[in-house]
């Protein structure tokens, strides 16, 4: 666990540390595209932020690479190698998008070529596990095709769900983390060696995350783009393909006692099915939604606009910041509620705390317009939305009364804008762009 700890705290530094050399390169070479119709943000804001996201993935590998445990990893697999190799051609595609604006088509393209280079290194499904069937084993074909489509899933799933500061890196960081308990429950409690390059995966992915998200998150001062989207995307869905198919349930001893028994504890074994499907399922929905809508009005489901579920939290009156935190919950609720089911299936505790959450996040939707007041003693710790406003509203009454008593000199009230996501504040009326 500690290898896996420096593992992750490396690849953060690194991305942390360079996000702010990538922003200052972004800004000279031109990567700031001009306010579109569907974006929620008031003012151009550098992209690129994938650069710094792949430099720490290269280095947290490289760190692993070197450490005791984790360098069996790269002795006894070709997975690592082959996530590499596959990460880096979606990212040289991203950055492209990102300066360019390159065609959809042509980064579909791009994705099935990146899976297909995955697969060919051995990065691939084998076999897989179904319910009342046992052990299903694929043809090569079979399993390309089944990785090249969880891959392009997952990368665009991810891709639709960055709309917001800080939502696609929180919510990959969630599902990360929740699948590397997963990975790494099985790998050490089961001592299933095939284990351990999803664990790697899942411990990087968090690092890429954690590491972005101070300087994406609202307002954000650089956002990850498609060179950063991609990539998470892509790491993401190379965790899931590495472990599934990979639980022996020979090796974990699931067949003793009796058969309701071999019910509950075979769980694990469809998890690696399940949890791809739990950690994006956000994404997913809102992937599909999209693509109904749009071809429901006529138009090409590639086609941009406002009707991504947070676009639509906004619109009910949610803020900025609560909108990510609600999509954060969510997530949350889904990928850790499935986790706690994989270890014990059998609890109803497990159910009736999954209920009782959903209930509250449900509270959380239909109150959008209340503010949590922090206590005084608490008001210096916390941003001043949430602290309480009889000072603010006392220098307000006391410049009303100046104002007043002024010697009868007519002024002209300036109207201030909405403070933009890189910090500037637009004086003046502004014609809404979205």
């Amino acid at each position: 666990m500690r290898e896996y700890l420096l593992t992750l705290c490396i690849t953060a530094a690194v991305t942390y540390l360079l996000t702010g050399p990538v922003r200052k390169f972004a800004i000279v070479a031109g990567a700031m595209p001009e306010i579109r119709a569907r974006d929620v943000h008031r003012e151009p804001t550098p992209r690129l932020g994938g650069i710094a996201m792949f430099f720490g993935l290269c280095a947290g590998l490289l760190v692993a690479d070197h450490l005791t445990n984790l360098s069996e990893v790269f002795e006894k697999s070709n997975e690592p190698r082959a996530l590499l190799s596959g990460a880096a051609l979606i990212w040289l595609i991203g950055v492209l998008d990102d300066k360019f604006e390159i065609d959809a088509l042509i980064k579909l393209g791009g994705q099935m070529i990146a899976a297909g280079v995955m697969v060919v290194q051995g990065l691939t499904i084998l076999w897989i596990p179904l319910p009342g069937v046992g052990t299903v084993a694929l043809t090569q074909w079979q399993g390309t095709l089944l990785t090249v489509a969880l891959v392009v899933i997952t990368i665009n799933a991810v891709n639709f769900v960055d709309g917001l500061d800080g939502l696609a890196a929180g919510m990959v960081c969630i599902a990360a983390a929740a699948f590397f308990m997963y990975a790494y429950r099985i790998w050490y409690s089961y001592g299933i060696e095939a284990a351990a390059p999803a664990s790697l995966f899942a411990a990087i992915l968090m690092g890429m995350c954690l590491g972005f998200l101070p300087h994406n998150m609202h307002p954000a001062r650089i956002f990850m783009g498609d060179s950063g989207s991609m990539l998470i995307g892509l790491v993401l869905a190379a965790g899931a393909i590495s472990v599934t198919g990979q639980v022996d349930p020979d090796v974990m001893k699931l067949f003793s006692g009796s058969e309701r028994n071999a019910v509950h504890q075979m769980v694990p074994v469809y998890i690696p099915l399940l949890m791809p499907l739990t950690i994006i399922a956000i994404p997913a929905a809102d992937l599909i939604l999209a693509i109904v809508r749009r071809t429901w009005r006529g138009q090409s489901p590639f086609a941009a606009d406002r009707g991504h579920l947070h676009h639509r939290l906004l619109e009910i009156g949610h803020s900025h910041s609560r909108a990510v935190l609600i999509m954060y919950f969510f997530s949350a609720l889904i990928a850790f509620g499935a986790l706690a089911y994989s270890v014990n299936a059998a609890s109803m505790w497990i159910v009736l705390s999954v209920v009782f959450l959903s209930a509250i996040g449900l509270v959380l939707l239909l109150l959008p317009r209340f503010t949590p007041r922090a206590p005084r003693w608490a008001e210096g710790f916390v941003p001043p939305r949430y602290r309480r406003r009889r000072a603010a509203a006392a220098t307000a009454d006391e410049a009303g009364t100046a104002a007043v008593e002024d010697e009868g000199e007519e002024r002209v009230p300036v109207t201030v804008g909405v403070s933009g996501v890189n910090g500037a504040t637009a004086v003046g009326s502004r014609t809404r762009t979205r």
